[in-house]
């Protein structure tokens, strides 16, 4: 199961928060290129979707935050990260049915990433991608 870049973005806020529309995948990548504007990283945390401790680990540090936050965009760079993080979190959301399930499961660890959290992993494409896997393995019914 792939996920659809509108349901990316509405993790990150939305047409309200990146100041554009994204109607498909082509939009989103032209809006990390371009750079996201920082207060997607403040709706994230706003809506509880990741801590700050979580947005350290995953897409930049606190400092590099301050920064952006000043600056007033992300970088390709970080945007990129932030939607990788995004996309497992609305396929998370999709596959429990729920952004509170989700939260939880992304939290808790599980003996399918071998005794880690999935959240742990989204540091890296290729743990994120290993989290996808696991959720479309339980999305279909596969024993996880």
């Amino acid at each position: 199961m792939s996920i659809e870049a509108v349901k990316v973005v509405e993790v990150v806020g939305g047409e309200r928060t990146l100041g554009k529309t994204i109607r498909n995948t082509r939009d989103l990548i032209a809006a990390v290129r371009a750079g996201f504007p920082a207060a997607t990283v403040e709706y994230v945390v706003d809506a509880g979707k990741m801590s700050l401790t979580e947005v350290d680990f995953a897409v930049m540090p606190r400092k590099t935050l301050t920064r952006r936050r000043k600056a007033g965009m992300l970088t390709a760079e970080q945007s990129d990260r932030l939607v990788r993080v995004a996309r497992v979190i609305a396929l998370a959301e999709e596959t429990f049915g729920s952004p509170d399930k989700a939260k939880a499961w992304l939290r808790r660890e599980t003996g399918p990433l071998d005794g880690v959290s999935p959240m742990s992993l989204l540091d890296t494409t290729e743990g994120a991608t290993q989290v996808e896997h696991l959720l479309n393995r339980i999305a279909y019914g596969i024993a996880a």
